[in-house]
Formats: C-alpha cells, structure tokens, sequence
C-alpha cells in the first residue's frame, strides 16, 4: 500500500512538473507602423488553441501560454495579423501592425518633414484619427466634421458644400496651422482655409492629427489654436485597391476606385484613386459637384532611399449658401437659401437652378519626396511641391431684373516650396534636427466674365489703355478643368474699375529642435527664424489705365521658439510641461490698406503680432483605462484692426481708422478618456472647458493720408468680452461594439455650451462701459450613429465586402452654430431662446445620412 501511494504521489508530481514545463510566458508591445504609436486593445492568441489577451493603452502585453512552444497570432480590426513563433519564456519586443484598410499598408514618405507628436518623446496635447475611423465616418462632409469629437474642436457647416470651418481652442482657421504630408496649405495672402479645394483630402488620408496649442511642427507656421497633419497614403506595400460606391440625403452619390501594384521587386510602386461625387445640398439650391484625383508613383532602389512623386487635386464647384436672419429662417425654414436667381442658365453645368453665387476652384498638388538614410544615426528628407490653383466666385449680374451674365472674382495662384529636414542621433541622449522651409508664391487677382447668360459681350464702364473697350471672350467657364488649362491671362478682357492686381510673397525659414532624454526625463527646444518679402503690382486702378504700377516692397522677419520637458513617473503614468513665444509677420492681406483696389500700404501695421503659450499635461496609460489632461494659457497680443476710406472718389483712401490695442487671452481645461471595459467595447469621452475673453479696452484713431490726426480718443469697452463663434464648453462620449464578428454599431453624444455671437467693437453697444458684451447663443447637443459589417471573401479571406450606414444628428436637434451680430434683446423684441431675430445667424443641419458599400480586392 506504501509503495502504491508513493507511486501515485510521483505521478502526481510528475504530471504537475509536466504541465508547467510546458507553459510559458511571452511578452511584447504591439505598435502602429505608421504612426509609430501604441496599439491598445489588440487580440492576441495562441494558435491552435483558445487562450488568448489583449494588449493594454501602452500597446503591452503578456501571455501565458498552455503550450512551451508554438506560434501566437496577434490581430486588430483595420490591420494585417501577424504570426510569430515562441519557445519557452520569451519577450518578441516591438510588434508593428499595418493596415489592412482601404490605404493598405503604407510608407510614409517625406516622414522627416511630417512633424507627428510620436516622433518625439517629450508628449503634446494631441489627438490622432486613424484611417479606418476616417474611411467609416466620412459621408458628405468635410475635414472640420471628422475632427468634432476631439476636444476643444468645432466645426461649422454653414450651409453649402466644403464652406465649413474649424475652430480650435477658439481660434479660427487663421491661426490654425494646417499641414498635407509636412506641406503648408494655410491661404499665403491671409491664412485663410476653404475646404471645397480639399474636398478629396480624407479619401486620400491615412490619418489626421489634431496638434492642439503649441504642438510638435518646427515651421514657423501660424499655430496659434494648434496644428492640424493630414497625412495621405504614398507608396503601398502590397497589390490592391477597392471600389467603394456611397448614397445619401439629398441625392448625394460618390464613386471612388483606387488599385495599387504595391511595392515591386524591381522597387517601383504605383497607385492610383479616381473619385466623383455629386449633390443637392441640404440647404436650399446648394447643389455641388466635384472629382477627386490621386496619382502616386514611389521607387525604393535600396534601404537607403525612398522617392515618391505624388499629384492630387479636387477640381470642383458648388452653389454658395448665403447667411439670413433668425427671423427669416423661423418663418422659411432652416433649409431656406435665398441665393437663388429664379433662371436657369441655357449653359448651367449643373443643368438646373442657376445660384446667385457660385464656388468654382481646382488646386492640384504635387510633391516629390526623397528620404535617405545616411546611416544608423542619420537621415534626411526633402519635398519639393507645387500647388497651381485656378478658379474664384462666380456672381450672376442683372439689368432690370434680367440676369445678363456671371462675373467672375478671380483668385489664381501659383505656389512653389521645399521643405528639408535632416535628422541626426548625436549621442545616446541627444538627438538633433534641422531644416529649411522656403516658400514661392504669386498671386493673381481679377474680375471677368465666367459666362454670358442674355447678352453675348459686355461694354466695359471704364477704360483700359485710354480708350473704352467690349469684353467678347469667357476663359474656362464655371468648369473648374476649363478653369485650370484656359485662366484668363489677357487684361484687356478683364472687368477693370473692380480689380486686376497680381502679388509676390516669397518666405524663407530656418528651424531646429534639440531633445534630450536619459531614463523617465526629456526635454527639447525648438526653434525657427523666417524672412517675408511682399510684392505688389496694380493693373486695375482707373487712373492706371492699364498700365502696370508696382509697389514697394515690404520685408519683415520673425521667429519662434518652444521649450518642454518630460517626467514618467512610472510606465503608466507621465507629466509634461511646454511654453512657446511667437513672433509672427503680419499677413499679406494686414500690409494694404485695399488689396483690391490700389498699392496703397496700410500705415498701422507697428510690428508682429505676439503670441505666448503655456501648457502642461498628465497622461495615464492603464489596463483598461488610459487618460489624458492638459491646461493651456494662450494670449495672442498686438492685433491691429483697421478701416480706411476714400472721401473723394480718387480709388485712394483718405482716412484711416486705427484699433489698438487687440488682446485676446484663451485658457483651458481638457480631459480625454479611453476605456474598453470588456472585450470588443469601447467608451471614450471627452471635456473642454474654456475661458476665451478680450483684455483691456481699445482705442481709435484717425488720420488723414498724411498722418495728421482728425479724431482720436473713441474708446470701446470690451474688457472681459467672450470671444465669439466657438463653444467654450464641450464634451462627448463615444461607443462602440462589435456584437457579432465584424459587425459593428457606434455612436457618439456631443455638447457645446457657453457659445457667443461675434462682437462688432465698432459699433454703439461697445461705446459704453455697461455695455453687455457679446450675445450669448442657446447651448445644444447632437447624436451621431454608424453601422457597419465587414463580409470576407475570396482564397484565405483576402478580400472583403463592407456595408457602412451613418445617421448624423440623429434626433434632429435644431440648433443656432453661429452668429455673425451681436444684437441684444430689448424690451419689445422678438426673441427665439433668448436670441433676438434680428441676428443673422447660420442654423446646423438636421439629420442627415448615408450608405457606402466598398469592396477590397
């Protein structure tokens, strides 16, 4: 009996030693190969069997295995999976996922140039949207819609196709930075975004940073809310493409094919996307209709060097939406558009409706991208890029109620830059970074005739070359192809006693960043130093007569400069400090008094506008929670504001107004919250809460053309006034879960409050010191839902059929997103939730939708 016992004890014990001998332990960290981040939330199992985990928000993971050898598969929705072998206790380090999404696995070129928060280890407030969160929520709308989710963003729709705008911790889009593959797109004249020449950026992205405040871009570029890279695809690996066709409200319908060689082994690589799409607006009259464009030719002829020539454009046009009054829109509807002709045109593109005013503009780009890598410590990467935009607003012109034809407001331009960045790991600790940004731009400015509708010439009202003249010719239409091959170069079939000018603004700078990090510190110091000259030369002026009069030229210099630093406490818990100052040249539009009109230079432009920052942030990365705070404190000092105007008809100003001085102060809270409770479940919420006012009282002055004083002294009170158009106070939460293998529903609850019309400072209400500030609009919250299933198919599921349905605003709130006035409630007004009618205002669209269907081969 003994002995059996003994015997049944070791068998025990060797049945117990077998089974943990054949376990083991693998660990690694799951990173997005693009972006060079963490990957959260990963599946990873051991093949063959059904043990399995899921990585944490630092992208890390440990699984103990069943088995002492064998082969994990790690896998994501959107990425190709990965299979690795093991044996025994082992750590298989960093795991890079590539997408397996409509933008197949892509390198990205130019990555020097590209100035993403990843590539640098002291942390920013930042928030990044992948490509297939892009490919699921884009529908009808533009950039500004996609990023509305993320905190301190709002977007504003304003009625017709790609008018919306963006606006980040209150700043407008003139003071947000916006990047295409590290190339600025900012308007060179005035700073200026209009989203209907973008209009195909988001087929083309592989991804979108929200850069917010200071942010990682060394280009002395105006980021004063923050800095926004759009990333697109380049060269994909692997052969492939995809179909995709799209429906919705409105008789909207998109068509988009893409087909990729992938990367040859003869080291060429092609890619191609072709897209057009087609709508009647949600507002009234507001029909659109566009083409999207991507061509990308790569070659790798080593390890050493990546070239990539990229060309895209979004020729299009759109009926404008003009702005009405609350009182008009309560009685026709928030759908109503009076920018209507009541005609059709017998030559309308769009064979209907002919609008009052209509958006026609094609802007490709092009750039050609070399990286090299010198060696294990060094790089470099160049672009060069072009950007040929032809177009402008083309206005319907009546005599006697009849329209006679369209004139059109030209603004082409033709851009040229390079962008280098060189890269160099010093020492262990210390890695520096260093490049040039120049800049060439000409600008050309005039009025014509687009199309003649009832008449087929038109006398000109004033002379040209001292004599009168007829205009017979029309120059590309309200074609935006015809626009770009045929632009109108001759000035004697130009409109003049409006204008005819061209401008020169050629821009050099230099920039750096040290960064430094040893253990749980790092620290880094950017700096940027940049020149600006200013060119102007007037044809149009009637006392020029056509005659070319040039004007002087302007320079002016400025410079940035960013300092942060870094602690992590531990893996899962990090703090971060930054501050900037920017210097920053004033636009080409501050320098004239009236670019339109004359070379007349404006004589209040006293210096750069200045433009400190502070910030400072804690990110935790858990398990199932990972978190992120950052408080900002930004003042933007020394604007100008000014007014000029010709008293005696000469085409010269004689008075001019100066406001000074303009002081805004923005400061903030922000909170993001990434969670995945349970497996397949995410629940993400965000807070912003702002306090953006004007600091100190301003005052006028008024000179004549001499500079003598003819008043001076008129004082607007406008210290502690809201700065208007963005809610200071928003927040969401979002959700997602994927209730039966790749089908998913999502959606997401946003909030705006604590939103003010714009303040006219020149008007009555701000002459006294009880004045009562800037109208505030009625707060208001939108929910927003997708559906979506992903059908495999094909040998080993290689290709695939998705389905995506997306309902916006879906309960239909009916809500004001801005105002243009600041007029109060009075006793005797009419008022709709304590806005007075009067107001004109833009009112957000009400529930949209839309179906996409796409196939990936």
């Amino acid at each position: 009996m003994k002995k059996t016992t003994q015997f049944l004890m070791m068998a025990v014990a060797f049945l117990f030693t077998t089974v943990i001998m054949a376990q083991s332990t693998v660990t690694g960290t799951l990173i997005d190969a693009e972006l060079n981040a963490p990957l959260p939330g990963a599946n990873i199992v051991e093949k063959g069997t059904t043990n399995g985990t899921t990585s944490d928000f630092d992208g890390k993971f440990s699984l103990k295995t069943e088995n002492r050898s064998g082969q994990i598969v790690v896998s994501y929705v959107g990425y190709a999976p990965v299979t690795l072998s093991f044996n025994g206790n082992s750590n298989v380090g960093s795991i890079k996922l590539v997408s397996d999404n409509s933008l197949d696995e892509i390198v990205i070129v130019g990555s020097g140039v590209i100035d993403l928060a990843e590539g640098r280890k002291t942390p920013i407030a930042v928030s990044t949207i992948k490509a297939i969160q892009i490919q699921e929520k884009t529908g009808t709308s533009d950039l500004p819609e996609i990023l509305k989710s993320t905190p301190s963003v709002q977007s504003v729709q304003k009625g017709g196709f790609g008018e919306g705008q963006l606006f980040l911790r209150g700043f407008d889009q003139t003071n947000t930075a916006f990047l295409l593959n590290g190339q600025p797109i900012n308007g060179v004249e005035d700073g200026k975004m209009y989203w209907s020449n973008w209009s195909g950026v988001l087929d083309v992205a592989k991804a979108v940073q929200v850069q917010r405040g200071l942010g990682s871009s060394k280009l002395a570029i105006s980021s004063v809310g923050g800095t926004v890279n759009i990333v697109t695809k380049t060269i994909d690996k692997k052969e492939g493409g995809f179909v995709q066709q799209m429906i919705g409200n409105d008789n909207y319908t998109k068509t988009t094919a893409s087909y990729s060689t992938g990367l040859m082994e003869s080291g060429w690589a092609f890619t191609a996307l072709l897209g057009h799409w087609q709508g009647e607006g949600y507002a009234d009259h507001t029909d659109g209709q566009g083409q999207t464009y991507f061509l990308s030719l790569g070659y790798k002829p080593n390890e050493n060097n990546i070239f990539n020539f990229m060309v895209t454009g979004a020729p299009q046009w759109h009926a404008a939406s003009g702005y009405n009054t609350l009182k008009t829109y309560l009685e026709k509807g928030r759908r109503y558009n009076f920018a209507y002709t009541g005609v059709n045109s017998p030559n309308n593109i769009s064979g209907g409706f002919y609008p009052t005013g209509r958006n026609v503009y094609h802007k490709p780009v092009a750039n050609l991208s070399w990286d090299l890598t010198i060696n294990d410590k060094s790089s470099l990467s160049t672009v060069l890029y072009a950007s040929l935009g032809r177009g402008g607003f083309g206005s319907t012109m009546s005599s006697s109620g009849v329209p006679t034809y369209v004139r059109g407001s030209n603004n082409n331009h033709n851009w040229y830059g390079l962008v280098a960045n060189y890269n160099n790991q010093l020492t262990e600790n210390l890695s520096l970074n260093a490049g040039a940004d120049v800049r060439l731009y000409n600008g050309i400015h005039f009025r014509g005739v687009n199309e003649f509708l009832s008449i087929s010439s038109l006398n000109s009202s004033s002379d040209y070359n001292g004599g009168s003249y007829v205009i017979t010719k029309t120059y590309g239409g309200l074609n935006p192809w015809g626009l770009l091959f045929n632009p109108n170069n001759d000035h004697a079939q130009r409109i003049h006693g409006y204008y005819d000018y061209e401008e020169k603004i050629n821009y050099t700078g230099v920039f750096g960043q040290l960064e430094y990090t040893k253990d749980q510190f790092s620290a880094f110091f950017q700096g940027s130093a940049s020149t600006q000259s200013h060119f102007r030369t007037e044809y149009g002026e009637a006392q020029n007569k056509g005659q070319a009069e040039d004007s002087d030229k302007i320079n002016n210099t400025g410079f940035n400069a960013k300092a942060g630093a870094a602690y992590n406490i531990n893996d899962n818990n990090i703090v971060f400090v930054n501050a900037g100052y920017y210097s920053r040249q004033p636009y080409h539009s501050d320098l004239f008094i009236n670019d339109r009109s004359s070379n007349q230079l404006n004589p209040f432009v006293e210096g750069n506008q200045k433009i400190t920052g502070f910030e400072a942030g804690y990110k935790l990365l858990g398990d199932k929670v990972s978190a992120n705070i950052n408080l900002y404190h930004t003042t933007w000092d020394n604007k100008i504001d000014y007014s000029s105007r010709d008293t005696d008809s000469d085409g010269l100003a004689d008075e001019f107004t100066k406001t000074s001085p303009l002081k805004q102060v923005h400061m903030g809270a922000e909170l993001e919250i990434f969670t995945r409770p349970v497996d397949k479940l995410n629940i993400n919420g965000f807070l912003s809460i702002g306090n953006w006012e004007y600091r100190g009282n301003i005052t006028s002055r008024t000179t004549d053309d001499t500079g003598a004083v003819i008043a001076e002294g008129d004082i607007s009170y406008i210290d502690g006034v809201k700065v208007g158009e963005a809610a200071q106070f928003t927040a969401g939460i979002s959700a997602d879960y994927e209730f039966l293998p790749r089908l998913k529903l999502g959606a997401n609850w946003n909030q705006y409050d604590n939103l003010y019309g714009a303040a006219d400072f020149g008007s009555a209400e701000f002459k006294t010191e009880n004045n009562r500030g800037s109208i505030k609009l009625p707060s208001y919250d939108t929910v927003d839902a997708g559906l979506s299933y992903k059908m495999l198919l094909g040998k080993n599921d290689q290709n695939s059929l998705q389905f995506r349905v997306n309902v916006n605003n879906v309960f239909g709130e009916v809500y004001i997103e801005n105002s243009r006035d600041n007029i109060h409630v009075d006793s005797g007004d009419v008022a709709w939730k304590g806005v007075n009618v009067k107001n004109g205002v833009w009112f957000g669209y009400g529930r949209t939708w839309n179906v996409s269907m796409r196939y990936n081969f």
